[in-house]
């Protein structure tokens, strides 16, 4: 009897423990700008077209389409996550990123003209100079931001018609055609039936949580979005941080470059035009603050895959992009007003501990 009884209790202590560390679980995805409200919102927009299109929707081809599209969109909004982390913007991400990717083709077919073979050899050093592209400009906009003062959102809008006008210039309004193979075969690759470049888009946004959550950088970003004066008198380096916050976000533009021609192996100077505004809408709508000091990745990456199941969706049903474009601007400020709407019922919940007398 005094076994079954010890059994009875050990496993009621194991009971209460679990259903603790789940609560835990639960109220922390909460607190992680709506995680789980994004978790819901994907499962509606996907059942909600599943429903309306099954046969359209559900098709292999389509969902693969899905999860090809997400990375190259996801990888530009988590660095414009980044960027809106220390409460600030960047709007030269996509130009960044064609940049690299005309970078890449030009290369490439300079290479090749000559000697095919040896430009697919150089496929690693290509990767690398477009990578290096994107790492320039987020030189560039960090020194305009940090050490000119210039304000993010009027630096980055310069920068994006400057590189906007180096692209054109360059293609001559031409699109220009020309991918090492191995690059073009890494975009068309799956594991699993799933496309090889969403994995690799998944293993950023793990790199991109850790730097936020585990290092010292990220939490100088956070602090520094939080209260800038605060941070100062706390001992970080305003300058540095911003500095390093968009050489990264450069950095990841460089990557979504790649993605760019991996996917589609051309570049131009107008490809995906439209992103910008999706990107703020998918970093918003994640759960970043738009004035800074708080961001979490997951939301980020789920936004991402709910907007692509959105426009799927409205392809599907044989909308078009102007509906579309409607329909990211009114989550874009559905989103904005519910974080207003919160932020201010929680302000009158807060009462000060001491009553004045």
């Amino acid at each position: 009897m005094k076994r079954a009884a010890t059994e009875t209790n050990s496993l009621s202590r194991f009971n209460d423990s679990v259903d603790s560390a789940w609560t835990r679980v639960l109220g922390g995805v909460s607190l992680q700008g709506g995680v789980k409200r994004m978790l819901v919102l994907l499962v509606i927009a996907f059942a909600v077209f599943a429903a309306l299109k099954p046969s359209v929707f559900l098709s292999g081809t389509n969902l693969s389409n899905i999860a090809l599209n997400s990375p190259e969109i996801g990888v530009i909004a988590i660095a414009m996550m980044l960027a809106m982390l220390t409460g600030g913007i960047d709007l030269s991400l996509v130009a960044t990123a064609n940049l690299a990717a005309i970078t890449m083709s030009t290369i490439f077919t300079a290479v090749s003209a000559s000697d095919p073979a040896l430009a697919e050899q150089a496929f690693p050093l290509i990767l690398m100079a477009g990578i290096a592209v994107g790492v320039v400009g987020g030189c560039i906009n960090g020194l305009l931001i940090s050490v000119v003062g210039i304000t993010p959102i009027l630096a980055t809008l310069g920068t994006m018609q400057i590189f906007n006008g180096i692209a054109v210039a360059w293609t001559g309004g031409k699109t220009l055609n020309g991918t090492p193979a191995a690059l073009t075969s890494i975009g068309a690759s799956t594991l699993g039936g799933i496309p090889t470049l969403f994995f690799v888009f998944v293993l950023l946004a793990i790199a991109i949580g850790v730097i936020i959550n585990r290092t010292p950088l990220g939490l100088k970003i956070q602090l520094q979005g939080a209260n800038p004066t605060a941070a100062r008198y706390s001992g970080i380096a305003s300058q540095q941080t911003l500095m390093s916050t968009y050489v990264l976000t450069g950095l990841l533009s460089g990557i979504a470059g790649v993605f760019f021609i991996a996917r589609n192996p051309t570049a131009s100077a107008d490809y995906g035009a439209s992103y910008v505004l999706l990107v703020i809408v998918i970093a918003v709508l994640g759960g970043t603050n738009p004035n800074g000091g708080f961001a979490t990745v997951l939301g980020v990456v789920l936004a991402t895959l709910t907007l692509q199941i959105v426009s799927s969706g409205f392809t599907a049903l044989r909308l078009s992009s102007y509906q579309y474009a409607i329909a990211q601007g009114l989550v874009l400020v559905a989103a904005m007003a519910f974080e207003q709407v919160r932020w201010r019922r929680r302000r009158r919940q807060i009462k000060p501990a001491v009553q004045p007398t």
